[in-house]
């Protein structure tokens, strides 16, 4: 498997006006279902619904912090995002407890996206729009491409149901709409970014990591080690 290093030259290297191509070729509109900002139905129909799970880097939480939304009322860190939950286990006091490494966009009561808002004849809208994250500018796409060993951003929510180039579509209602080659072209920008910023979070974390045994949750990011609230578990600043 090709290092980090490796895959982080190979996607500063895509190039935009194929990422544009494939975009337009595959076509998107968003139709507002709010399906992508909303927990996930079981897939037998039975059993709960899987909260809404998206990648959300650390300068990013603190961007919405900083939103517009933000305005009327003041964000904690923990009104924001979560520990990504896999690698985390339930304790015998019903706690989580364990290291993960990376962040999450919080959820509400539902599991739905905190941010998402629903009207009542079902048009879903984003409350933080304009200073979303990438993993919800880029929807429904990701980059993966076969020639280049491992590279390829993280897989978002639905299963890959068409691929052109460099570029996979995921499961989304608005897939094979009419797309204007400006507003492929922001999205290829987008989707190269997120490639870039995966792999230089994962360099960071991994140049970072320090196992600990201290209880309860631990989040290792780019900036280090920090508690579910974001503060750095060395008490620092």
């Amino acid at each position: 498997m090709d290092s980090l290093e490796v895959e982080l030259d190979r996607a500063r290297e895509l190039s935009l006006a194929e990422l544009a191509d494939a975009i337009e070729s595959i076509g998107f509109e968003c139709t507002r279902c709010g399906a992508c900002c909303k927990a996930a139905d079981p897939v037998d129909g039975d059993g709960d619904r899987e909260p809404h799970t998206a990648t959300v880097f650390p300068d990013e939480v603190r961007q919405l912090r900083a939103s517009e939304a933000a305005r009327d009322r003041e964000y904690d860190w923990r009104d924001v995002a979560r520990p990504m939950p896999y690698g985390l286990a339930e304790t015998d006091d019903g706690d989580l407890a364990g290291e993960t490494f990376e962040w999450a966009i919080q959820t509400d009561d539902c599991g739905d996206c905190t941010f998402y808002t629903e009207s009542d004849d079902g048009t879903g809208a984003c409350t933080v729009h304009e200073d979303r994250p990438l993993v919800c500018r880029t929807y429904p796409f990701s980059v993966a491409t076969p020639d280049a060993g491992g590279l390829g951003t993280t897989e978002p929510m639905g299963g890959v149901v068409e691929r052109a180039g460099a570029v996979r579509a995921h499961e989304c209602e608005g897939l094979g709409r009419d797309i204007t080659r400006e507003e492929a072209e922001e999205l290829a920008h987008a989707l190269k970014e997120r490639a870039v910023r995966e792999l230089e979070e994962a360099i960071r974390v991994r140049d970072n990591y320090q196992p600990t045994d201290a209880p309860g949750v631990v989040v290792h990011d780019s900036e280090g080690q920090k508690r579910p609230d974001g503060t750095p578990l060395d008490g620092s600043p």
